[in-house]
């Protein structure tokens, strides 16, 4: 291992699904491949292995001096803000002589909405009809700050794709459901809706928007419905991944979250020590 460089920890969410798994490791090869020398290696969250403790230490047990995590998540929410930190500041406990960055989350970038883009033109090329519409669907959360910006993410996809109607939807946690954004689409006047996955990898979620499509497609008569397919591995989400390495390498990781839900607000007058994005803990006087 080179252990000049810091390491790359790649945070996957986990799956049960093994497709799912096998897609995370495919983009992880990926990223290796776009740079040789880079110290890589890959945990999740939940689900699969291995977990996140055990991949930061196979890392520093390899040589590694500095480990820098980026999650891999499309929408920031309470994996982003509180699991990555919180797995590193166990690791700074056990590896106290280690340092440890964090990433951004893939985020609203640049390269993530061209792929997204490449699947609504895939499946809306699949429609033969200028009355399409389109749904974009995320996995939904209980952070509104991170649903909010699949919102943002479908506003941004309809201008640059041009599409008339790109209608945002959630597969679980949040409303509006993919039927209801479905039903939303076909009263506005659509003869074939486009379902596209705002997921980085297959698995069950992926499954249960393609079983719901269905559903909803059978009960409505004259409606067709086209299952896109999500972004999976790919070389430009690669590349997004190294832009994050460089970026939190140069202190420039800087996570908006002023709206969201994991925000700790000190109290006035008190004394109060929190967690950072980073997973040190703060203290902060009033």
């Amino acid at each position: 291992m080179n252990t000049e460089r810091p390491a790359l920890l790649l945070i996957g969410h986990g799956s049960r699904s093994e497709a799912g798994v096998v897609e995370y490791w495919s983009l992880v090869e990926l990223v290796r491949r776009q740079d040789p020398s880079l110290p890589i290696g890959g945990g999740f969250i939940e689900l699969a292995r291995p977990d996140l403790d055990s991949a930061i230490d196979e890392l520093v047990m390899a040589g590694g001096r500095a480990v820098v995590a980026v999650p891999l998540l499309l929408l920031g929410a309470g994996h982003q803000k509180e699991d990555g930190p919180a797995a590193l500041a166990r690791a700074r406990i056990r590896h106290p002589g280690v340092e440890f960055l964090y990433g951004r989350a893939l985020g609203l970038h640049p390269l993530v909405l061209a792929a997204a883009g490449d699947r609504i033109t895939e499946a809306v090329g699949r429609t033969s009809t200028r009355d399409a519409a389109v749904v974009l669907v995320g996995r939904g959360s209980s952070d509104p700050d991170a649903n909010a910006d699949l919102y943002k993410a479908a506003r941004l996809l309809q201008e640059m794709s041009g599409s008339a109607v790109i209608e945002p939807a959630f597969v679980s946690l949040a409303p509006p459901s993919l039927p209801e954004a479905l039903e939303r689409c076909r009263r506005l006047g659509a003869t074939t809706v486009a379902v596209v996955p705002y997921f980085l990898f297959t698995g069950v979620l992926v499954d249960r928007i393609g079983d719901q499509a269905r559903e909803w497609e059978a009960s409505a008569a004259g409606t067709r419905v086209v299952i896109g397919r999500h972004l999976g591995p790919e070389p430009r989400i690669a590349s997004l991944v190294l832009e994050r390495y460089r970026e939190a390498l140069a202190g420039e990781a800087r996570m908006n979250c002023d709206c969201c839900v994991h925000r700790v607000a000190a109290s006035r007058g008190a004394q109060s020590d929190i967690v950072d994005g980073q997973g040190r803990r703060v203290r902060f006087l009033g």
